[in-house]
């Protein structure tokens, strides 16, 4: 990334300040925590491992995914569109540099911008990582170009998202509450996406891609249930 990455926020607009939902944002910050302690972490630990060099996360909340970062990644630029989750991120990445703990080497920089229009060089980085994310992404395709403008030939795409269920009653029910209530009541979250195909689809060469149940023993239906980790290369 170098000395060409802008690190300044574009513009004030009124796409950006859309994504300000700072109730959503506090109830997530809380969720995601007690998500972790309930075994998401260890999904988190799977979609980074083996990363390195200089990688851009978009949208990283509170910031759930620094403590896992390989040491081998020497840099992070993480992109949060909700000032709300950005403070709290930034925050996270000031405690990882001022733990006496071992937990990583990486260096954190939290900055301003939207997945559709980020503030970055092209071929600019490594890997490009996002985890529960493009469900609440106004415009899947326009962040999947961005995705391709900022990677280098042959670097990583990699997410984890909750994605359609295979089932055809739950697929209904996620497509009912994605028309209705659950954009404006989620952050702008819908569940019925199948990101997978839409990767594949934005020109992403996918060589690995699997679906699992998070949490894995639900009592009750729950819209969220089908997740997916896939790792993927803009070709060469």
């Amino acid at each position: 990334m170098g000395e060409e990455v802008v690190t300044q926020a574009p513009p004030a607009s009124t796409q950006n300040r859309r994504r300000a939902h700072p109730w959503f944002a506090k109830y997530y910050s809380r969720v995601a925590v007690a998500m972790d302690r309930g075994g998401l972490a260890e999904y988190r630990r799977r979609l980074l491992e083996g990363l390195s060099g200089e990688v851009v996360e978009i949208g990283p909340g509170n910031g759930m995914n620094f403590r896992q970062y390989p040491r081998e990644v020497t840099r992070l630029v993480a992109v949060e569109p909700e000032p709300t989750l950005r403070a709290l991120a930034r925050q996270a990445a000031d405690g990882l540099s001022q733990s006496t703990e071992p937990v990583q080497t990486t260096k954190i920089e939290v900055i301003g911008g939207v997945a559709e229009r980020m503030p970055l060089a092209a071929a600019s980085c490594d890997a490009v990582v996002v985890s529960l994310v493009l469900c609440s992404v106004p415009d899947q395709q326009a962040a999947f170009r961005e995705v391709h403008r900022i990677l280098r030939p042959g670097g990583e795409f990699r997410f984890m998202e909750h994605v359609r269920s295979q089932g055809r009653a739950a697929a209904w029910g996620q497509r009912a509450l994605d028309a209705t209530i659950r954009p404006s009541l989620c952050g702008g979250c819908r569940c019925a996406r199948e990101t997978g195909e839409a990767v594949a689809a934005a020109g992403f060469e996918i060589s690995e891609l699997s679906r699992f149940r998070f949490p894995a023993r639900i009592y009750l239906p729950t819209p969220t249930a089908s997740h997916m980790i896939g790792y993927a290369r803009k070709p060469a």
